[in-house]
């Protein structure tokens, strides 16, 4: 049966285009959508272990929308395909927006444990320029480090290294976290506090533009 998500009107496509434009430049895999009780919570990867050895952390992006009450989904779909939807969709001014769900896709690991939605306790905040600046001197440091033709495998190592180290003086927040959060568009004004959560093996950054999920290793001591 085919399945639709009725977006508010032409700001929310928008917004929600602009934000799987920027996961699909991240990671040509999939999205995650889940509606529940009037909420579309839009989940993207930025990384995830690729097997048991690989001490990679998961980041994810998350974006809310506003969508009908009665709308339930648990769906995992090609991101290029939904973002293809979208380019496609037009709403008249006012007018809610309809577009279809592509078919599902099940072979995404990073997919198989939702984040809590509820159940968070704040552990503090950091502000958005150190966020800032940990993405750009990561993106260098990986460019600078990847050798020409590089493997999937050689690349997976150096960015596991790069982003997976702890932000100073930030606990529990992975260098990944904040090229997530510039990379998904998440920041603005530098000087802005980014608050942190914690629940169980899960950390969130919370910002006006959206969150950034970090779950941390099953054998780590936080975990």
């Amino acid at each position: 049966m085919d399945r639709t998500l009725e977006l508010p009107d032409a700001a929310a496509l928008a917004d929600l285009r602009t934000y799987l434009g920027r996961a699909d430049r991240i990671d040509r895999s999939s999205v995650r959508l889940v509606a529940e009780a009037g909420v579309l919570a839009v989940y993207t990867a930025v990384l995830y272990p690729s097997g048991l050895l690989d001490e990679t952390p998961t980041v994810l992006g998350l974006r809310t929308v506003a969508v009908p009450p009665e709308l339930e989904l648990d769906a995992v779909v090609p991101i290029e395909s939904l973002v293809a939807r979208l380019e496609r969709a037009r709403a008249e001014e006012g007018e809610p927006l309809r577009v279809g769900v592509p078919a599902e896709v099940h072979t995404v690991t990073w997919a198989g444990v939702a984040p809590p939605r509820t159940g968070w306790h704040a552990v503090g905040q950091v502000e958005a320029s150190v966020l800032l600046e940990t993405a750009r001197d990561g993106i260098v440091e990986v460019a600078a480090a990847l050798p020409d033709n590089a493997g999937e495998a050689i690349v997976r190592r150096i960015r596991s290294e790069v982003w997976g180290r702890t932000i100073d003086g930030v606990d529990h927040v992975p260098a990944g976290a904040a090229f997530a959060a510039q990379s998904l568009g998440f920041l603005g004004d530098p000087y802005e506090p980014v608050p942190i959560h914690d629940n169980g093996p899960w950390t969130r950054l919370s910002t006006e533009r959206g969150y950034v999920l970090v779950k941390r290793r099953a054998w780590s001591l936080q975990g």
